[in-house]
């Protein structure tokens, strides 16, 4: 395993499950369409659709529950119901404010997110967190979401960084196969327990001592 390299140009977030507690809101959302075909939600159906785009949640989804032209059908059913979850509102994940302070502090930052720019500006303006970045991109900005490195390539061109002297911020396998197609270092709080994620950092939450002592280096 790597550490994290105290000469960052940059530092890239993810949203979803990482800087806001908005995974509540899809596995809500995900259960109820499970259930509405008589499918149970789990950890392992979880694992079918976190860190996707809305798209590629649907097509996962169809073709579990046995519906493989209903994609795009379920993908706007999930965008319904996750839309109509976030106006109840999502906080920021602890340790999150915190984190991004001290990075942006030191280094341009930005937020990938593979949510659309409607679920992303939500979610950030829901946890309190949508002052704290000049730059956010959402997967509906890019050709090719993650898992392609587009995001994360986006993200750093525009903050004038260089890829492999930049950190991303994870939870998903999805995630941090697109940030280390960019080539970027990948620090990682998984969103599901257990996963053996690919991680050049490793924890359990942002609020971890040795990753904010990290930051206030930078």
């Amino acid at each position: 395993m790597r550490s994290l390299p105290a000469a960052t140009e940059a530092v890239v977030f993810d949203c979803d499950g990482l800087l806001v507690d908005t995974e509540v809101c899809w596995t809500v959302a995900e259960s109820a369409i499970f259930a509405e075909h008589g499918h149970p939600f789990g950890p392992q159906q979880k694992a079918l659709v976190i860190g996707r785009t809305l798209e590629a949640a649907g097509e996962a989804m169809a073709q579990y529950l046995g519906r493989p032209r209903a994609g795009a059908e379920l993908a706007a059913e999930l965008l319904e119901r996750v839309r109509k979850e976030l106006s109840r509102g999502a906080a920021a994940l602890p340790g999150a404010a915190e984190l991004v302070r001290a990075c942006r502090t030191a280094v341009p930052t930005a937020v990938a997110s593979n949510s659309p720019r409607e679920l992303l500006d939500a979610a950030l303006w829901s946890a309190g967190l949508a002052d704290c970045f000049t730059h956010t991109f959402a997967a509906d900005e890019v050709r090719s979401p993650k898992p392609a490195p587009e995001l994360y390539l986006t993200a750093c061109e525009t903050l004038g960084a260089t890829p492999r002297r930049s950190v991303a911020l994870e939870d998903s396998a999805t995630g941090i196969a697109s940030a280390r197609a960019a080539g970027l270092y990948v620090a990682v709080v998984p969103s599901l327990p257990g996963a053996g994620l690919d991680h050049d950092w490793l924890g359990t939450s942002l609020a971890e001592p040795e990753l904010l002592n990290w930051a206030r280096g930078l």
